[in-house]
C-alpha cells in the first residue's frame, strides 16, 4: 500500500511541477491554484507512504528520480524542449542510483 501512496504523490507533483511552468510566474490563476494544491497533494501522500512503512531514502529517491524522468518527458512532448543524450544519461544514472538503493535494502 505505501508504493501506491507514492505514485500518487509523484503523479500529484508532477501536475504541480507542469503546472508550474503553465502558470507563467503564477499570473494564470488556474494553474497556481493547480500548482499549490498539486504540491500539497504531493506531500500528504509521500507521508502517507512514509507512515506505512517505506524508508525515507527510497520514497525520496524513487520520487525524485520517477519525476524527473516524467517532467522531463512532458518537457519535451508539451512544451518542445530538448534532450540531449547527456541528459538522457544523466537521467538513466539517477534512475539506476535508486535503483541500487532499492536493492541494497535490507528486506
Amino acid at each position: 500500500m505505501p508504493w501506491l501512496w507514492l505514485a500518487g504523490a509523484i503523479i500529484s507533483e508532477v501536475i504541480a511541477t507542469t503546472s508550474l511552468k503553465l502558470s507563467e510566474g503564477f499570473t494564470r490563476p488556474l494553474p497556481s491554484v493547480i500548482v499549490v494544491v498539486g504540491y500539497v497533494g504531493a506531500f500528504l501522500m509521500l507521508s502517507r507512504a512514509l507512515t506505512r512503512g517505506m524508508d525515507l531514502g527510497v520514497a525520496y529517491g524513487v520520487w525524485a528520480a520517477v519525476g524527473i524522468a516524467l517532467v522531463a518527458v512532458i518537457g519535451v512532448l508539451l512544451f518542445s524542449e530538448s534532450l540531449t543524450w547527456v541528459q538522457i544519461g544523466g537521467i538513466a544514472l539517477i534512475i539506476g542510483g535508486v535503483m541500487a538503493l532499492e536493492m541494497g535494502g535490507g528486506h
